[in-house]
């Protein structure tokens, strides 16, 4: 089974990696050339193109930054889909909007190729070590075909629901969590604004309520003043973007997700949507003029 993988970020490299290690046939491709070069060292064969690559696959992989990317890739007449052999699959592992779903499987369905809809939660590093979850949408017959690829980068495989249903729950998913991350980030900055002992903050608030996975991630980081981008602050945006207009589309007020959403857009467009996502903290210490931090160890 020749498998192509299309997008070696934080993800994607470790999810080729892994694959990789497993002794599957993977062939990868990145537009950044380091990236190529890492997975090649890694053992993958060197891709030159996706659309070159999905002629020769079985299964297509693609784990890029937003739906309208995946979209540029996949389709239009010198896209990857139209070159795929009928019967191989597309694994669509890239967080996208609801709409992006819909448009895919009808695309793969009327070029005779079949979709995996399969959105990974967790982090890089769990994908550097085979640990990520994965959000699969669809019939249970095509899970079961690609269960031995996921179990070799991943630790849980949910069988969500019909295709459609793994992408909502994602981005129901991150948006929580990157909510949960917004709110952290605006009390850590009003905390240390206010003078409070920064080294009590995320104890006491982890001791009741307030506790989350997300602070428990990133909490004490965003004190040290480490914001490497596992997950960068423009992805946080974007998918909370589609969750909002999600929202809007089933009918339902999207109050609250705009404003998350806003808070970071207003960061990103201040020049920090490449850091890590509580990079969204820095924008209320300008204005504050007070940095939330811990204090220096020794």
């Amino acid at each position: 089974m020749k498998i192509a993988f299309v997008g070696l970020g934080g993800m994607g490299r470790g999810v080729t990696k892994n694959m990789v290690l497993k002794g599957l046939d993977v062939t990868a491709y990145d537009i950044d050339t380091a990236r190529l070069d890492d997975a090649v060292a890694l053992g993958a064969k060197r891709g030159t193109g996706p659309a070159e690559m999905a002629a020769e696959a079985d299964i297509l992989s693609i784990c890029v930054t937003t739906a309208e990317v995946e979209q540029a890739i996949l389709l239009g007449p010198d896209g990857a889909l139209a070159r795929m052999k009928p019967g191989s699959v597309v694994i669509d592992h890239t967080t996208v909007s609801v709409a992006h779903v819909e448009k895919m499987r009808d695309a793969c369905a009327a070029a005779g190729i079949l979709y995996a809809e399969a959105p990974m939660t967790r982090t890089p590093m769990h994908a550097d070590r085979g640990e990520v979850n994965v959000l699969f949408g669809g019939e249970a017959d095509l899970l079961e075909r690609l269960r031995p690829v996921f179990a070799t980068y991943a630790e849980n495989i949910f069988h969500v629901g019909p295709a459609g249903h793994a992408t909502k729950l994602k981005l129901i998913h991150n948006y929580i969590a990157f909510s949960n991350v917004a709110a952290f980030c605006e009390g850590f900055a009003l905390a240390a604004h206010e003078g409070l002992d920064m080294t009590k903050v995320i104890g006491i608030i982890s001791a009741a309520g307030g506790k989350s996975g997300m602070m428990d991630l990133y909490g004490e980081a965003t004190l040290n003043r480490d914001f490497t981008p596992y997950m960068t602050l423009s992805n946080a945006q974007k998918d909370v973007r589609y969750y909002a207009e999600w929202l809007e589309e089933a009918g339902l007020p999207a109050f609250l997700a705009r404003s998350v959403h806003q808070s970071y857009a207003m960061a990103s467009i201040k020049g920090h949507g490449g850091e890590g996502c509580t990079a969204i903290i820095k924008p209320y210490e300008e204005l504050s003029g007070t940095i939330a931090r811990l204090p220096a160890k020794g």
